[in-house]
């Protein structure tokens, strides 16, 4: 067994012929080797009384995208909010299991770890844009003071937040002119560089593109793309023809289970598990 403290390789290849109803095989098909950026086990979750995730198992690769599908209520946009710690803000949430951050093996579930800390290493850009009420350059900053920075440090950092989401060239003219004056799509990267101003760990994206239009869905969507070159992504998506196009691994979730995780190109092409082709295929969700 592999220290938590350190990247793990993995290298899990089950025969895709071999049983897939029982608890030990359900989500556990994969033929690629990666290392690990993070390692969610024996996951479960509770609003209240309801049970949202049950025991998943997943690992996300380091420095790649991971879609997230599944129907509305599956519970991938639960699980993808647990790495931010977003539940905490709501009364009667209860976490079970871990999710190991690596290098540093920190469980980014435990009541140790603040959720102010996992929101600084882990970033998230929401179904439509959050942008703040000001300038185009406060909104970048925001984060970076936060982090105490100041002066010159925090104007190097703005501009390439921008560039690094494919912003600047369109906003270097207007730093100081409130957010709202861009577009949903301009916003949406906005956002996107708020995030990579503080240098995450991880980024996630719930639904980054259900609110735009085809051609700014294009542009975000190449952004994430280029992402992966720097920071881990995790992507909850409702299309499949985007999560095909932009992710390198898909996990396919239902009623709170994971169901089955591989190289986006065996899920879409060749799928281990009935239900996922089911789904994938329309027959339901």
């Amino acid at each position: 067994m592999v220290s938590n403290a350190t990247v793990k390789r993995l290298d899990v290849n089950i025969d895709a012929g071999a049983a897939v109803d029982t608890p030990d095989n359900l989500g556990r098909r994969a033929t690629a080797s990666f290392l690990s950026k993070a390692d969610v086990r024996n996951l479960s979750f509770h609003y209240g009384q309801i049970q949202a995730l049950k025991a998943v198992n997943l690992s996300f690769a380091e420095n790649k995208i991971t879609a997230i599908i599944g129907p509305s209520g599956c519970g991938k946009s639960t699980l993808l909010r647990c790495f931010n710690r977003i539940h905490d803000i709501y009364p009667n949430i209860r976490y079970e299991g871990e999710i190991i951050l690596h290098p540093s093996g920190t469980n980014i579930v435990s009541s140790e770890v603040t959720p102010l800390e996992m929101r600084m290493r882990v970033g998230m850009v929401f179904q439509k844009p959050t942008t703040f009420p000001k300038s185009i350059f406060e909104n970048v900053a925001f984060g970076l003071r936060l982090h105490g920075d100041v002066g010159k440090r925090i104007d190097e950092e703005v501009e390439k937040a921008l560039r690094a989401a494919f912003l600047w060239d369109e906003v270097k003219d207007r730093l100081r002119k409130s957010a709202y004056t861009l577009s949903g799509g301009q916003q949406q990267r906005l956002c996107i560089a708020r995030v990579l101003a503080t240098t995450p760990e991880i980024m996630l994206f719930d639904e980054p593109t259900s609110a735009l239009d085809p051609n700014a869905t294009s542009k975000i969507e190449d952004l994430i793309i280029s992402l992966k070159e720097q920071v881990t992504v995790i992507i909850v998506t409702h299309n499949m023809q985007q999560a095909a196009r932009v992710s390198d691994n898909t996990a396919f979730m239902y009623l709170g289970e994971l169901i089955e995780f591989d190289s986006t190109r065996n899920i879409f092409q060749s799928p281990a598990q009935k239900l996922t082709e089911d789904y994938i295929t329309g027959h339901f969700g």
